[in-house]
């Protein structure tokens, strides 16, 4: 009768297996011994596991034993190509052998010759112990190859949503900022920041409307993923990590959010939950929020009703007992009310400018004082510096252990400060681009913010929220017989104002 033989064969990870040929070639291999023995190949198990784990937890291996088992009454030989396919851990390869033994399997390796005898079990143990040594001195290779990339500033697991790695020639695989998603991810973090996005739940929204983004499962994506985002310093262009005992080094590859944005989510994340934004907050109404009943001051509700072949956009106040509770104000005439109050603010442009030379002096001003806030810093991150230089002494000097985590945890309070004001220095630099390039469109704004109201398209309604935002210091009260009332301008209007005013008085102006 023609021996059967099952042949096993494993690579360390599904890369080798997918890119390589270490799984063909061993087959192949095996398949030629077994050949060259008359012997029958009735089955291949492959795995791509590392070796140095319980072999139970090898898939491959799992099945080879299942098949046997299905099998009781036949005697298979088990073929692989060397004994560190077999197992690279003292006890696992013991274990395995003795599971194999009893399921009447014999074994049969192309570069080493199994012998039940007494010495060949002590062969075969010291084999196995030399596997295992290989195997955990190359761990920890990797290891120090690993922790000396990250004190180099070079990011090293997975690239987080946002980055990818690129090969750049003399620094190896590094993050960059991988498009469109860097944008996405950034608009999500500051939007939360800034308390555009209420709650967490607010930002999964934000991104589930972008099908391309990454881990989306049935088009949710999971609060973790928001929460590993959110406080993933990697984006802050920073490396922190508490395995390599790395805190706030600065790295190589290019920040998508500021500390200081970082610094505002985790505030924001540890004080009081809000309430959730809605999903129809009312993207087609530029006043939604801002404008409310002139009877109650309630902001007024925003509604689209269908009819007569068409829909209908309706601003209405909603609050029970006020006197125009349910009465209905058509969006465009609201808005177009409002939008008239904005023509108004208008300044004579003689004023307009004297204000562009009044910012262009303080634009070379601030260039001045940029030298000076970046000299401080400098002050202030040498005496960090010198703290933790004490802090590191009293660590190694310290007669108790449990006084070191302390000391620990106020180094890397310190690390997070340095890196805060080195951020803050690196913001000092002198400005790239002329006055004219950073201030004159806004300048333009404000000499002109009925232009930017009426821009058409798309993006209409939420220009006009911009603007809303920088003309008016209040909410706009809404009268729906009289119109609106004219709300508090903000400052810059009020300095126009009182800059014209001055000019008149003083007999400079006034005329064409």
């Amino acid at each position: 009768m023609t021996q059967k033989a099952i042949i096993y064969a494993r690579v360390s990870s599904r890369a080798q297996a997918s890119e390589g040929h270490g799984l063909s070639s061993q087959e192949a291999r095996c398949r030629d011994y077994a050949a060259s023995k008359g012997w029958e190949v009735v089955a291949t198990f492959p795995d791509t596991i590392s070796g140095g784990i319980d072999f139970m937890k090898r898939p491959g291996m799992v099945a080879l034993l299942s098949f046997l088992d299905a099998q009781p009454n036949e005697n298979f030989v088990v073929i692989f190509d060397d004994p560190k396919r077999f197992a690279r851990s003292t006890r696992f390869h013991i274990d395995l052998r003795d599971a194999l033994r009893e399921r009447g399997a014999q074994i049969a390796c192309l570069n080493f010759k199994f012998d039940d005898s007494p010495e060949g079990e002590f062969i075969e143990t010291i084999i196995a112990a030399q596997g295992e040594l290989e195997r955990k001195q190359n761990g920890r290779q990797v290891g120090q190859k690993m922790r000396a990339r990250m004190e180099s500033g070079y990011w090293i697991h997975t690239a987080p949503v946002g980055y990818r790695y690129v090969t750049v020639k003399g620094r190896g695989k590094m993050l960059e900022p991988n498009p469109p998603f860097d944008g996405i991810v950034r608009e999500a973090i500051e939007g939360y920041a800034a308390g555009r996005f209420e709650t967490q739940a607010e930002v999964a929204r934000f991104l589930e409307s972008f099908p391309n983004y990454p881990h989306l499962k049935d088009g949710k994506l999971k609060q973790q993923r928001v929460t590993d985002m959110l406080t993933h310093a990697i984006y802050t262009g920073h490396i922190c990590s508490e395995r390599y005992g790395i805190h706030w080094l600065k790295a190589q590859h290019e920040p998508l959010i500021s500390l200081e944005t970082f610094d505002k989510v985790q505030q924001r994340r540890s004080g009081s939950a809000k309430a959730p934004k809605r999903k129809n907050i009312g993207d087609h109404f530029a006043l939604r929020g801002i404008a409310v009943c002139d009877c109650c001051e309630v902001p007024l509700r925003s509604s689209i009703t269908k009819g007569n072949g068409g829909h209908y956009a309706y601003y209405l106040c909603q609050t029970k007992g006020c006197e125009a509770y349910g009465k209905s104000i058509k969006r465009d005439q609201l808005e177009g009310d409002v939008g008239e109050i904005i023509k108004a603010l208008q300044p004579d442009q003689s004023v307009v400018r004297l204000l562009t030379d009044m910012f262009r002096h303080i634009w070379y001003a601030r260039r001045a004082q940029a030298a000076d806030i970046k000299k401080d810093a400098q002050s202030q991150v040498r005496a960090i510096d010198k703290k933790i230089e004490a802090l590191v002494s009293r660590i190694l000097t310290a007669q108790t252990e449990a006084i070191v985590p302390v000391y620990e945890a106020e180094i890397v309070s310190l690390e997070h400060d340095k890196a805060r004001l080195t951020e803050k220095m690196q913001k000092q630099v002198e400005p790239k681009g002329s006055f004219e390039e950073k201030l004159e469109p806004a300048l333009a704004f404000l000499a002109n913010p009925w232009k930017l109201w009426e821009t058409p398209g798309g993006a209409q309604v939420h220009l006009r929220r911009l603007v809303l935002k920088l003309a008016f210091g209040t909410r706009i009260k809404y009268c729906r017989n009289q119109g609106a009332r004219t709300p508090e301008i903000s400052f810059p209007f009020k300095a126009l104002e009182g800059f014209y005013m001055i000019k008149c008085q003083n007999g400079a102006g006034g005329g064409t």
